[in-house]
């Protein structure tokens, strides 16, 4: 007795949805495996640099990760002045009104996207919780 042959369009199919779902599960993969942090781009602030010639910075975005080490002073208009303890210096950093509804407490662990200002200020552009 004779065995019947597979018609060779049933094999192709099969093996085309085989291909699709390993590209389909690897392309997951690749896009789950991103950093998801939104600031993965900005350069890093260089404190030497900033506390040696703040205005030689000014203009330029960083991204700044610290230790909220205290409040030193707070305005409804300007927003709160706090220092950030990082590995390296403590920091003034001007967190702007439009975060007054953020609760800042002592010792959080924050990432600042900051801009240097034309005074050489720190001023928040996006504060998150690390």
């Amino acid at each position: 007795m004779a065995r019947r042959r597979t018609p060779p369009t049933q094999s192709r199919w099969l093996f085309g949805i085989a291909i699709l779902g390993i590209l389909f599960s690897a392309g997951l993969y690749l896009l789950g495996s991103k950093d998801s942090n939104p600031a993965r781009t900005t350069p890093p602030l260089d404190i030497e640099s900033y506390l040696s010639n703040a205005n030689s910075l000014r203009g330029n975005v960083y991204k700044l990760k610290g230790t909220v080490s205290e409040s030193l002073a707070w305005s409804p208009e300007s927003g709160r002045l706090i220092a950030v303890e990082t590995e390296e210096k403590m920091i003034p950093v001007l967190v702007t009104p439009e975060f007054n509804a953020m609760n800042i407490q002592k010792e959080q662990v924050l990432i600042f996207i900051l801009e240097v200002d034309e005074k050489g200020i720190l001023r928040t552009r996006q504060v998150t919780k690390s």
